[in-house]
């Protein structure tokens, strides 16, 4: 074997291993921004959101900003601090990592703490004379929650779906009854819905099927709740 072939070998070898690390940053990046956009997206952070946007683009804009704002630490306290910390001790109690969590079988409780804080936060905004389609966000949270909680007795449905899912439903239901073109929001979530359900495909949480359930349950409770509430 003459210089040109072990030259031409050693830059073939050089540019394998170059490609495989550039494979490596890529998929790592990949699985870097899943993390990013499911932890962004997190079912419990969506009332929350909800809320701001109502108060920006509905006629409770006018409540005083106090009152904004102390309305949304009341939703921050029941639909993500009290669910976060109540789950994170149960988790810490039996030992168990967020992934060992994860299994079917150990979601109820977690499903049972969600929804005994979205019912008191539903009971409580009721009692303060919010208006229904107010209540109807909650309620819509809520009855996610109860319907993967029953779907969870035969498949993993993937609550991140529904949740995004439900975020398209109610917002075609806010367009009959504030009576606006939904289009270019409905894509906007919808394209958000897809990133959400690739980054759980990603990080392997859940299978198509798990996600394609979790969609439908979402649209339908978000649609109906906001109507109906």
């Amino acid at each position: 074997m003459d210089n040109t072939d072990i030259h031409n070998e050693t830059s073939a070898h050089t540019a394998h291993k170059l490609r495989e690390k550039a494979s490596g940053v890529s998929s790592e990046l990949i699985v870097l921004t899943a993390h990013v956009v499911s932890s962004l997206y997190s079912p419990f952070y969506l009332p929350v959101v909800a809320f701001v946007v109502l108060f920006l683009f509905s006629y409770l804009n006018m409540l005083p900003m106090q009152t904004k704002v102390i309305l949304t630490l009341i939703v921050y306290f029941f639909t993500i601090l009290l669910p976060h910390v109540a789950i994170y001790c149960y988790r810490k109690l039996n030992g168990w990592t967020r992934h060992q969590m994860s299994r079917r079988e150990r979601r109820y409780v977690p499903y049972v703490l969600s929804i005994v804080s979205y019912g008191a936060l539903l009971y409580l905004l009721y009692g303060i004379h919010m208006p229904r389609f107010a209540l109807g966000v909650i309620g819509g949270a809520l009855v996610i929650q109860v319907v993967c909680a029953i779907v969870n007795n035969f498949i993993k449905i993937s609550t991140h779906a529904a949740a995004s899912g439900g975020v398209v439903g109610a917002l075609i239901a806010f367009s009959f009854i504030f009576a606006f073109d939904p289009t270019w929001w409905v894509c906007l979530t919808t394209l958000l819905c897809g990133m959400v359900c690739s980054a759980r495909l990603i990080l392997r949480q859940h299978t198509y099927a798990e996600i394609g359930w979790g969609v439908l349950v979402g649209v339908v409770s978000g649609f109906v709740s906001i109507l109906l509430i």
